[in-house]
């Protein structure tokens, strides 16, 4: 038989634990028909809640059911990442608790798998139940990246996706610090089909994402897959500099001609804003990458695990 692995990554998802178990059991005959055995990584990021409490009252039941703690919160990277080094299957799952990945997708996504893709990614084509301004800067978010980065990031992709084991193993590969997964799950290549689906709003309790965090998110993604910004800060500077170059000349001639007036001074003093308030976005572009490779070279784990069952 086959093997699916899913990775479910959890943090303070107390109520959705079991949820989640009973929607993907519904597949049990997709399984069967399938030759298909599966195994259920929850990857429990530091939960404040009983999580992990009720991942272990589920593998008393169902001991196809595995816990992996960590010793803190570090990320849903690190879990996605955890995740995966843990799964032996042939075909793997990355889905999230809160039901906002349909596991009734599986069926339509590993049939795709058998005529020859390598792995299916799901992407929402609404964003219904999500704050508009939240939407709204997620669409200038994927326009950004796509404009810099050589790496296509898919508008609404999900980091919900079905597998095969060569395109775990390239993800594995990537063993950088700073991860991105919808950059690095597109990186690594592969034949890719794309399904869409209406947004699902969570089954219980709140997104764990607020608006800065997301935002912060965002920066990760746009450093980590494009040198664009940098770029930007030094063409920049040039104008500024040519600019400059030129109001020297203006200043000169002017004196020469009319004299030299001390009329003017506010806006000297808007352009000395202007000039410096540049000059610190451009340091802390530079400051961004510098933080991150910082972080690449102290080469610490990804995550540190507490509990492995």
């Amino acid at each position: 038989m086959k093997l699916l692995s899913i990775i479910v990554p959890c943090y303070n998802e107390e109520e959705n634990i079991r949820c989640f178990y009973d929607e993907f059991m519904k597949n049990r005959d997709f399984l069967a028909e399938n030759s298909l055995d599966y195994e259920l990584f929850y990857v429990d990021d530091g939960s404040q809640d009983k999580t992990a409490a009720n991942v272990r009252a589920l593998r008393a039941e169902d001991p196809k059911v595995h816990l992996i703690l960590f010793s803190r919160n570090f990320g849903k990277e690190a879990a996605i990442y955890a995740g995966l080094s843990a799964a032996k299957g042939d075909y793997v799952a990355v889905m999230d608790a809160d039901l906002q990945d349909p596991p009734s997708l599986l069926p339509e996504m590993y049939g795709y798998l058998q005529q020859g893709y390598d792995q299916t990614a799901t992407r929402r084509v609404t964003r219904k139940g999500e704050p508009p301004i939240r939407s709204f800067f997620a669409r200038c978010f994927y326009r950004l990246i796509n404009h810099f980065s050589k790496t296509e990031i898919m508008d609404g992709a999900r980091d919900f996706r079905l597998m095969t084991r060569p395109v775990v193993d390239a993800i594995l590969s990537v063993s950088e610090y700073n991860r991105f997964s919808k950059g690095i799950f597109s990186w690594v290549g592969f034949q890719t089909k794309w399904i869409e689906f209406e947004n699902v709003e969570r089954a219980h309790g709140e997104t764990k994402w607020s608006f800065w965090g997301l935002f912060l998110y965002a920066m990760d993604g746009i450093v980590a897959f494009s040198t664009a910004p940098l770029s930007i800060a030094a063409v920049t500077g040039l104008l500024f500099c040519v600019l400059a170059f030129v109001m020297i000349l203006f200043v000169f001639i002017r004196a020469l001609l009319f004299g030299d007036p001390t009329q003017g001074w506010p806006s000297l003093v808007c352009i000395i804003l202007l000039v410096s308030g540049v000059q610190l976005l451009c340091i802390g572009v530079v400051g961004q990458y510098l933080a991150k490779t910082y972080l690449e070279v102290k080469k610490r784990p990804l995550y540190i695990i507490k509990e492995e069952e």
